[in-house]
């Protein structure tokens, strides 16, 4: 690769050999590749601090941007080479403490000789190039397909940052930011501070921002492009909202800005500190990779998940609030202090979890947020914590490529919630004194997971140890289970028992409520709440002897522990008959709950679930738990459409009943805008035969309609989605209608969603094609991915298994955010050959990553449940 002009290469000559030398045998030397293992980034971290960084961008908007790292550091020795991470670029010019330098640089990092540096203050100046990037990483550029505007917006976790400019990029070596942008003169440019100065020039703008506080590189950010401005003042701090100008009518600023005043006043009193940063701004960008992102001051959040056609439902502002209250959290815990490495990144997120739920919950209007976790990410919790791959929270990362290896609904819930069972045990205001002497003592540094539980115990008196190697450094989930025995009408005896699983026999501390209920034909009816801390295989409750002998025991009552409930045989049977005469909805929710686990442990067979839920779900009046009830019927709807059986079967039957009742509710909710929108939703995507397909098209065409619904564009194409899905005639047609009707980016994926479902062969090769090529840009092939095959299409499924699994290796090596969307096509036909099939491929040791075989091994032990309902179910 060309690096330099030659006008400067002769300059310096006389360091050149030696600049380029480099020894081979260093134990701590690095491969080629843009990661850095924990070992070498410790080593650099002993060796480099007092980190300083002035970048100088350019940016117009074409494919390309330019800029100008300079690096002032203190270095402790010289007797070993240095590398400074910079990605993809072509290289301009480099100074060394003010010598230019012919850069001994590998296309992932510069390695700086020693003998050109110095013990004590360096200066680095590296000018480079670099293509903007298209995958969501670095700075990476949208053009809106609208309007031809160009929108960047930077995302650097775990360590892209090297994507954008030169950089110590590691949480460890965390440093301060002073930032100048040329831009165009119509673009707003958004980093950590507020500009100081812009002057103009030409058509062109320049902007100064003054120096941030210290910041882990991965918290640091730069966003520019002609972003419409929203501004508030009704916070303590500025705050400011931005979105692309063609989504600009979809945006409700005052939404964002209430929840944000909220959050800012809640986590200040909360924490004892004030907000870290001098002003708040949030960013809507399009094709980003997650939820959202906790750039100090600059927070980043995706459109997809947070920009609707229509007008937000109280489910999406529920979810807005929350990721507001998540990212704003990370503030202080994350980006005021940060983990020291990789594998405390579980603590940042798990911590924001917990922390923005209990933020989330002081809305009024979002009072329900715990049952809204327990239902939703604890439950995902739950399922991967009973997989074969479950890990412990805490564990070690060896590389920074490495970083979200396990960056999963264990990390995220199991962690939230193995928090809040840390804070119920020993109680609410010494877990906060905690909190708040751990973010006071590490501010503006970097701390790691004994620091945090240190200042736990220090504040509640108590030794952690134990409890702490139980919870994080062990994998898995118990279960606890009430055993009890009643003489006439009373107790005589009763006890928890707590089990776990073989492979993992950890038996952990908990803090739980037990609840006892009588029942009759009038509902259920509370007799006794007591809390029980439990430990070891069985706990006696002596508290409860003598009282009513129990219709139902439910042993972890409000949901106070992070463990799977067995209710006893007697306690089952109440919940099946009792379901919608349960008064509590938290209650409902967890007996709901009980019924799906034994459908999916293969104890209660799925038709006598759906019995159950087919009377029960119209009676559902309570929202959130509509919602659960929704994913499950969704759930069974997976399990019957994998049984691929024809008309006539109880496959067919049942999701021609499901379709129905969805319909009928929705149509009974009129008046409930929010209940009647949830089961209209449910019905798109449940929505089954000939007469549905009729009703969809009819309301595409506005023939027909559910009174006091309106189909937005949104719902427009999920209708149509599901009209290709099905095989509709004409099905094909309305997508390019539809296209012409929106062909926003948003409507441009959507067309991608609806036409990779067609079960369509050549559709699916095409794709397949395209996928194996990378020939589309990788936001337009993640929604194929994640599309190209139902479970109902499993003839068109098997014939492309064997191609698909032999993509894996070349698709898996693109990298771990290709990888993540990629694992999609894991064939899983939800039979025993499917079953087979994965374990020989497996068994083959293929070359894949950590991430892959580990979604291997999920999608094995998912079609093995998948085969084990479905043995259970009549023709």
């Amino acid at each position: 690769m060309k690096f330099l002009s030659q006008a400067w290469v002769a300059v310096a000559a006389v360091t050149l050999v030696s600049c380029a030398s480099t020894d081979k045998t260093h134990p701590l030397e690095r491969d080629t590749t843009p990661y850095i293992s924990a070992e070498q980034a410790a080593n650099r971290s002993q060796r480099v601090s007092n980190v300083h960084y002035e970048l100088d961008f350019k940016l117009n908007g074409s494919a390309e941007f330019s800029a100008t790292s300079k690096v002032r550091f203190q270095l402790s020795d010289t007797l070993s080479p240095l590398t400074l991470d910079l990605n993809k670029a072509r290289i301009t010019e480099l100074l060394i403490n003010g010598a230019k330098v012919y850069p001994n640089y590998n296309g992932s990092y510069l390695t700086l000789n020693p003998r050109l540096l110095v013990s004590g203050e360096n200066q680095l100046q590296v000018s480079f190039v670099r293509p903007h990037s298209t995958n969501g990483e670095g700075l990476h550029r949208f053009e809106d397909p609208v309007d031809g505007r160009v929108y960047l917006y930077s995302h650097f976790e775990p360590a892209a940052a090297q994507q954008m400019f030169a950089v110590f990029d590691q949480p460890d070596l965390k440093a301060s930011y002073k930032v100048k942008v040329t831009a165009p003169a119509d673009w707003q440019v958004v980093t950590t501070t507020r500009e100081s100065r812009i002057n103009v020039e030409g058509n062109m703008r320049v902007w100064d921002f003054p120096e941030t506080p210290l910041l882990s590189p991965y918290n640091f950010s730069l966003h520019a492009g002609p972003y419409q401005v929203w501004e508030s003042g009704e916070a303590r701090y500025p705050m400011r909202l931005f979105a692309r100008q063609s989504i600009a009518d979809k945006v409700t600023p005052q939404d964002w800005f209430r929840y944000t005043a909220l959050g800012l006043e809640y986590f200040e009193q909360y924490f004892g500190i004030p907000y870290p940063f001098k002003k708040y701004d949030q960013l809507l960008v399009p094709d980003f990779l997650y939820g959202a992102m906790e750039n100090a001051a600059a927070i980043t959040f995706s459109e997809s998940a947070f920009v609707s056609s229509g007008e937000m439902s109280l489910a999406q502002k529920q979810s807005l609030a929350g990721v507001i209250m998540h990212e704003m959290a990370h503030q202080w815990f994350g980006d005021l202090v940060t983990m020291k490495w990789w594998n405390g990144l579980w603590l940042n997120e798990s911590f924001a979890s917990l922390m923005g739920t209990m933020a989330l919950a002081k809305i009024p209007e979002f009072s329900h947020a715990w049952q809204s976790f327990y239902a939703g990410g604890k439950q995902r919790a739950y399922t991967l914590d009973s997989l074969v791959t479950t890990h412990p929270i805490e564990v070690p990362v060896p590389t920074s490529g490495n970083a979200f290896d396990n960056i999963d609904a264990i990390t995220y819930q199991k962690g939230a919630a193995s928090l809040r069972q840390l804070s119920i045990l020993l109680s609410e205001e010494p877990f906060r004194r905690g909190v708040s002497a751990y973010l006071k003592q590490y501010s503006y540094r970097n701390a790691t997971l004994d620091d945090f539980i240190g200042s736990l115990a220090q504040a509640a008196g108590r030794d952690l140890t134990q409890w702490t190697r139980d919870w994080f450094y062990q994998p898995g989930v118990n279960s606890i289970e009430a055993e009890f025995s009643c003489d006439g009408e009373q107790i005589s005896h009763f006890a928890l028992r707590q089990r776990a699983p073989a492979e993992y026999p950890v038996l952990r501390e908990q803090k739980v409520q037990v609840a006892l209920f009588d029942a009759d034909r009038h509902g259920l009816h509370r007799d006794r709440v007591v809390e029980v801390i439990f430990k070891g295989e069985r706990t006696e409750v002596p508290a409860l002897i003598g009282r009513q002998c129990p219709k139902l025991v439910y042993p972890n009552y409000q949901d106070w522990g992070y463990v799977k409930v067995n209710l006893d045989p007697r306690s089952f049977e109440t919940a099946r008959s009792q379901l919608s005469r349960t008064e509590d909805p938290l209650l409902r929710a967890m007996l709901w709950q009980s019924l799906w686990d034994s459908v999916t442990d293969g104890k209660l067979p799925l038709q006598d679930f759906l019995a159950t839920a087919l009377v029960n779900a119209p009676m559902e009046k309570d929202l959130q738990l509509s919602a659960q009830i929704i994913d499950k019927l969704q759930a069974s709807a997976f399990y019957l459409q994998s049984a691929n059986k024809g008309r006539g079967s109880f496959a067919d039957k049942g999701l021609r009943a499901l379709s129905q009742m969805s319909l009928r509710r929705a149509m009974e909710s009129r008046g409930d805008k929010e209940l009647q929108g949830r089961w209209f939703d449910a019905y798109i995507s449940l929505a089954y035969g000939g007469e549905a397909i009729d009703h969809l098209n009819d309301l595409l065409d506005g023939a027909s309609k559910v009174q006091g619904l309106e189909i937005d564009q949104d719902r427009r194409w999920d209708i149509i989605a599901r009209l290709n899905r099905l095989d509709a005639l004409g099905a094909e047609r309305r997508v390019r209608e539809e296209q012409i009707r929106d062909n926003s980016d948003s409507g441009q994926k959507s067309a991608i969603r609806a036409r990779v479902q067609r079960p369509d062969g050549s559709i699916k090769r095409q794709w397949l094609s395209k996928i194996a090529a990378g020939s589309e840009p990788f936001p337009k092939l993640r929604v194929a991915m994640g599309n190209l095959y139902q479970p109902e299409q499993r003839l068109l499924a098997n014939a492309s298994s064997d191609e698909r699994l032999a993509m894996l290796p070349d698709l898996d090596a693109k990298g771990p955010v290709f990888a993540r969307s990629a694992a999609a096509l894991i064939p899983g036909d939800c039979s025993q050959q499917g079953v087979d099939a994965l374990s020989r491929y497996i068994d083959s040791k293929p070359a894949l990553s950590s991430g892959m075989h580990r979604a291997l091994l999920e999608a094995r032990q998912l079609q093995q449940r998948c085969v084990k309902v479905l043995s259970a179910l009549p023709n």
